[in-house]
């Protein structure tokens, strides 16, 4: 199915559970998904010990890239198409998006500060206050690196190869949900306790709105997005709770 624009537009009907089938038993291989999870593991682990150059980001997009070239299969399978249409994605991912920044705002970040006792620590941004070049800079950054790149490696490829070893079913994917966002939150240690926790939860919310518009990851990019950039101009006007 097409819309208007020629791209490919999901089936919102389709279930959670498999839905592909690939020629080539080793496509389809557990051990593959294993040693590409593991893979993913070591640059985790490299990165966390500043061994690895440019980061994890573009090590694992690279790993996810050639994952689904090599098994023949594309972005647009795990998702990366219009949500019914360019319109509705937009949309959708913009709403979407501002209530996760309400909820962080008002609901999952003073939890968290009231049972840790602290807030996210954001001390790297505090730089973009006033700083009207710097914070457009980091917008365009964080829709290329946060926005696009996250969701691609973590919605995208980790959640896809961890709900395969599963066989792709609906506790494969609750489980995947639960294992990626743990590591998504810890991938934001930079940001103290309160800040890994948070960002787990937020990753998470990203997730459910992957897997309920029928796994597109067009939505949860605009929403990522949407998000990232409230909380900078926020930063940039001085109003960011607790900056």
């Amino acid at each position: 199915m097409s819309d208007e624009t020629g791209l490919k537009t999901v089936d919102t009907s389709a279930p959670m559970g498999p839905t592909r089938n690939f020629d080539g038993s080793w496509r389809n291989s557990k051990w593959l998904a294993s040693l590409e999870l593991l893979l993913a593991a070591l640059l985790f682990i490299a990165s966390a010990f500043h061994h690895l150059p440019l980061g994890r980001g573009p090590w694992l997009l690279a790993l996810g890239w050639g994952s689904l070239y090599f098994r023949k299969i594309g972005w647009r399978v795990i998702g990366l198409k219009w949500y019914r249409s360019w319109t509705t994605t937009v949309i959708l991912g913009l709403c979407c998006g501002v209530v996760l920044e309400l909820f962080e705002l008002f609901v999952s970040q003073p939890i968290l500060v009231r049972i840790i006792g602290k807030k996210a620590d954001l001390s790297q941004f505090s730089d973009l206050t006033g700083n009207l070049k710097v914070t457009a800079l980091y917008i365009l950054i964080v829709w290329i690196v946060a926005a696009f790149g996250e969701e691609m490696i973590y919605r995208g490829y980790l959640m896809n190869r961890v709900a395969d070893l599963l066989n792709r079913t609906r506790k494969a994917w609750i489980l995947s949900l639960i294992v990626v966002h743990i590591v998504f939150g810890l991938a934001h240690s930079y940001q103290g306790l309160t800040g890994v926790i948070d960002e787990g939860v937020m990753g998470a919310l990203l997730a459910v709105i992957y897997l309920r518009t029928g796994r597109n990851l067009a939505v949860p990019i605009v929403a990522h997005g949407v998000q990232d950039s409230i909380d900078l101009i926020l930063i940039f006007t001085g109003r960011y709770p607790g900056m």
